[in-house]
């Protein structure tokens, strides 16, 4: 919605008139929930068509092999933990003031005239991109130095110089302190208290594994603060006990998620199959997009990498140019320089999630 948005507002440049153009945010949550809904259907016909039963209900794992799903009590040789992650919550005062992604996601869908996000994170920023540009103010509050997380420092620090163009405001080093209703307070870096005032508040610290109430105890499968542990093969702990997507903690994406269930369902078959995360690639759904694989700088430097560095502009390339107004953007590719192999790309720039498999496929490859 966002991204049509901006291109119809910005028609102009390319003789498109667009005069008085508005997001009907009700419109826009419908279609949201319609995609979501095929996608599910979609799995639930996907079920049938293997002879999968679905049982809906609380589970909980009673012993080794056997399960409780509102106390019928079923056996199996395998147990695949696959329960996800939920919004983080920490300690803050006055939490139940602010919203979570969830929350906006389920929501009826609709403008707030000013948003504090709580958290530069990937979902922190999306949401920051997607209400920066239909018209929120947006103040996005961290507690780090940067934004994105672990994204390449280069590559993040060019995203928030444009999402700052779009109005979006960033406190960087600032810690949230508590929130009542219109207001968060926070700590500046010099230790100062601020006062930070908003419509809504949304909490956007990151997600954690979901973990709780699984019966995990009762077998002694491990859970760590970041998830459940497991080797290349999906394999917990405890034998015949499984754990894939966000509920280890390896990387929370779905795309990681479909291929762990692929390796641990070979390795219950007794096929060899492993895990390798070092071409598993991310997007930030900002605009511009971001999209990364392999290695960062920071990467190489903390794990003692000779590396060499190219970057070009993604303005070299004549349909970005087309296409993209005022906009730039960046190719960046990382090289051992021993092996000659690639073994980190990362992009900002329109379309670069739709460009970062073939590097994917290079760094998998090590070409």
């Amino acid at each position: 919605t966002a991204e049509v948005y901006t291109q119809a507002k910005e028609g102009a440049f390319l003789g498109v008139n667009t005069d008085g153009i508005s997001v009907d945010f009700a419109a826009a949550q419908r279609r949201k929930n319609e995609v979501t809904e095929k996608l599910r259907l979609g799995i639930e016909g996907l079920f049938k068509q293997k002879k999968v039963d679905l049982l809906r209900g609380t589970g909980t794992i009673l012993a080794p092999g056997k399960v409780s799903v509102d106390g019928k009590k079923y056996t199996a040789d395998h147990i695949l933990i696959a329960t996800g992650s939920v919004p983080a919550r920490p300690p803050i005062p006055g939490l139940e003031h602010a919203l979570t992604s969830d929350d906006l996601l389920e929501g009826e869908g609709r403008m707030f005239s000013s948003l504090v996000i709580i958290g530069g994170g990937v979902i922190g920023l999306e949401m920051a991109a997607y209400y920066g540009t239909v018209g929120s103010r947006v103040t996005v509050i961290e507690m780090l130095d940067h934004i994105a997380g672990a994204t390449d420092s280069e590559i993040s620090t060019m995203l928030q110089k444009e999402l700052e163009k779009k109005g979006i405001t960033f406190l960087l080093g600032h810690k949230c302190l508590s929130m009542e209703p219109g207001t968060v307070w926070v700590e500046t870096p010099d230790g100062q208290k601020l006062a930070v005032s908003a419509d809504k508040v949304l909490l956007s610290i990151g997600r954690r594994a979901n973990c709780a109430d699984l019966g995990l105890e009762t077998i002694g499968v491990t859970c760590e603060r970041n998830g459940i542990p497991t080797d290349s093969c999906g394999r917990t702990n405890v034998a015949d006990v499984y754990a894939i997507g966000d509920v280890n903690g390896h990387h929370m994406l779905a795309h990681t998620a479909y291929r762990e269930a692929e390796v641990a369902v070979n390795t219950m078959l007794g096929i060899s199959d492993a895990m390798v995360y070092r071409a598993n690639p991310a997007v930030i759904y900002t605009q511009p997009e971001i999209s990364s694989v392999g290695m960062t700088e920071e990467d190489c430097r903390r794990d003692g990498v000779d590396y060499e560095v190219q970057k070009l502009s993604m303005r070299y390339s004549g349909r970005f140019v087309a296409e993209n107004e005022r906009a730039d953007g960046l190719c960046k590719v990382l090289v051992d320089k021993q092996s000659r192999r690639i073994i980190g790309v990362h992009m900002i720039g329109a379309y670069s999630g739709e460009i970062i498999w073939g590097a994917a496929q290079m760094i998998e490859q090590k070409m």
